[in-house]
């Protein structure tokens, strides 16, 4: 495992191939200089940073009684942002679907709007950004974010809210994303409404991730 990406990390785990459950820990090089993080999979976290792989396992094991908790402890990534001088972000639940072949379910209009609240952000974590609307109904937005994987983010206007447009924009990205790649979803735990609307567009939970950004959140 010391020898691996975090990139083919991700994707052996868009096939349903995990690390091996034994609470392990492995350290793999940030991708970029954007991106450190930690991610959470079944019984394995995957800490990604250019720090001493040395320093991040003494950390880990200093952090909490519970090994399996302790990657994602509040203790770890305190830890962790101070030592980086980073940001701790939302600890998301981190969600994949396969491509899906045709036409989008909704009538998406692309958009080269940069300033809306969602793009702005977009533009913060992702190379390749590209928005549609969906006229009265939401907006989809698209990027390379995380080890160049796509990620896509959904927006519901609340006049359209519990019409299934959130699920209709979910599966747009499927439609969306090159022959051949997945799209990735990160989704609050506590966000109940956008959690079922991915599930429900046929993505599947993979783990837990926390990034740690530079600068503002």
């Amino acid at each position: 495992m010391t020898e691996r990406t975090l990139a083919l990390i991700l994707d052996a785990a868009a096939r349903g191939e995990f690390p091996p459950s034994d609470g392990g820990i492995t350290v793999v090089p940030q991708p970029g200089e954007r991106e450190t993080g930690v991610l959470a999979l079944c019984a394995h976290a995957v800490v990604f940073t250019d720090e001493d792989p040395a320093w991040v396992r003494k950390a880990i094991e200093g952090a909490s009684d519970d090994r399996l908790a302790a990657p994602l402890s509040p203790h770890f990534l305190v830890a962790l942002a101070e030592r980086t001088g980073r940001r701790i972000g939302n600890t998301d639940l981190l969600t994949v679907a396969r491509r899906l072949p045709g036409e989008p379910p909704l009538p998406l209009v692309e958009i080269a709007d940069r300033e809306h609240p969602r793009v702005v952000r977009a533009l913060r974590f992702r190379d390749g950004v590209r928005a549609w609307e969906a006229p009265g109904s939401g907006l989809l937005v698209l990027g390379r974010g995380v080890a160049g994987r796509w990620e896509a983010a959904i927006e519901v206007d609340p006049a359209a809210q519990g019409r299934g447009i959130g699920r209709a924009l979910a599966v747009s990205a499927r439609h969306l994303v090159p022959a051949g790649d997945v799209v990735w979803a990160q989704q609050a735990p506590g966000n109940a409404k956008s959690v079922r609307a991915f599930q429900a567009a046929g993505y599947q939970p993979v783990g837990a991730e926390v990034l740690l950004t530079a600068g503002g959140s």
